[in-house]
């Protein structure tokens, strides 16, 4: 099979290459992202593989179908890039990633709290200047304090058994509660009163979108922190910044953003940011962005590349697995 892989940096050559050489299959790693005016760059390929910022949106999907592509994959467990209607009308089959390793994820978003509370990157910044002064980096203890989980997948339960280590009280909130998970689920409307850490494991849906907005925010703790390794729009970026701002929320953890695909993963230091919530979020002293890099360990890219040719495989010989996206289930 020929794939155009779209979006690629050289960690997905690196993982990505050895098996599908293996295998037999040949890609053309494209460093453009996806959207109409890249779709030629897949001419000639019988599948495309796409990222989290490539947008597969109907216009997308209609030439795909032009080119004879039936077959989508995606480097990724969400798909909220991808226009199932679209696709399934065109009988192109969509397959993800649905799991690659919750612990990365999980891991990170644990290390964006440890740093957002105790300010551990303020302080780097300040030692590489020979400014060992230590005010200003006062932080909470996590033992005793109620973490409120937003999503209990996989991540999810991964990130409640990280701040259980921490003796926090764990509440969760999730729109299909687990009955077979040993966590006290409550309403949102009580996770935000009660918690004075939320982070947020939930895809992106029509539901989900703007979860943290202006409401939202006027019922949290004051001083709360607020983590997000999941999608940028689960957070209402004007309303983050105005709770910023009245000293709400006392910080932030982000390795994603609501407008990051214009942004994520390309060098931008010698250019003038014209996003200026971005630009806003990135001056407040208590926020702390990362470029959506949780998911980036050795283990879960060697996942993901193993997880993607078995469903190269799995579509090539018409075998039925839970990895392809059902629009009619949806």
């Amino acid at each position: 099979m020929k794939i155009a892989f779209y979006d690629t940096r050289p960690y997905d050559r690196a993982s990505f290459e050895p098996l599908l050489t293996e295998a037999g299959h040949r890609a053309r790693f494209i460093e453009n992202r996806l959207d109409i005016h890249t779709l030629d760059y897949a001419q000639g390929a019988d599948a495309i593989c796409v990222f989290v910022n490539d947008k597969v949106d109907k216009a997308v999907i209609e030439g795909l179908a032009a080119l004879d592509i039936r077959l989508i994959l995606l480097r990724s467990a969400g798909y909220n890039n991808v226009d199932m209607q679209a696709a399934h009308k065109h009988g192109i089959r969509v397959f993800r990633v649905p799991a690659y390793s919750p612990a990365a994820v999980a891991e990170y978003a644990a290390a964006l709290l440890l740093s957002v509370n105790r300010k551990t990157h303020k302080a780097y910044g300040r030692i590489r200047e020979f400014n060992f002064n230590i005010d200003g980096l006062t932080g909470m203890d996590l033992f005793g304090k109620t973490a409120g989980v937003v999503g209990t997948g996989r991540i999810g339960q991964m990130m409640i058994d990280i701040l259980r280590g921490f003796h926090m009280n764990i509440i969760a909130y999730d729109l299909y509660p687990n009955p077979n998970l040993n966590v006290d689920y409550v309403s949102l409307d009580e996770l935000m009163r009660r918690s004075d850490i939320i982070s947020l494991h939930c895809p992106l849906t029509d539901e989900t979108r703007h979860l943290i907005n202006a409401d939202s925010i006027e019922k949290m703790k004051p001083g709360v922190l607020l983590i997000n390794t999941s999608r940028g729009a689960l957070v209402d970026t004007q309303a983050l910044i105005e709770g910023i701002n009245a000293q709400k929320i006392g910080g932030v953890g982000l390795d994603v953003y609501e407008e990051e695909d214009s942004y994520f993963f390309e060098d931008w230091s010698d250019k003038i940011m014209k996003d200026r919530d971005l630009a806003r979020l990135i001056t407040f002293p208590n926020v702390l962005l990362t470029s959506h890099q949780a998911f980036l360990t050795r283990e879960a890219l060697a996942q993901i590349a193993r997880t993607t040719l078995k469903n190269i495989e799995d579509y090539e010989a018409n075998q039925k697995t839970d990895n392809e996206i059902c629009y009619l289930c949806q």
